[in-house]
């Protein structure tokens, strides 16, 4: 049993560590670093950086957020975890 939790929970954490890069990706580097760049780029009438740091990372975490816990449930399918 202390075999399958161990990998539940590495698996658990792989998705985490994945998914905060993902949000790192969205919220700080396109949102921060490279919004001068994606400035010159217009989405929906604003500015793409603008669209990033204002919308696009809020946008993105709670879509983030709907993917982890679809992923959380087939990770507790597979390890046959009850609620």
């Amino acid at each position: 049993m202390s075999t399958n939790a161990d990998q539940y929970w590495a698996d658990n954490i792989r998705l985490i560590l994945k998914l905060l890069l993902v949000w790192f990706l969205v919220s700080f580097v396109f949102g921060i670093i490279l919004v001068e760049p994606l400035n010159s780029i217009e989405f929906a009438g604003f500015k793409l950086g603008f669209w990033f740091a204002q919308q696009g990372s809020i946008i993105s975490f709670v879509l983030l957020i709907f993917y982890y816990i679809k992923k959380m449930g087939e990770l507790d399918a597979k390890y046959d975890v009850d609620d």
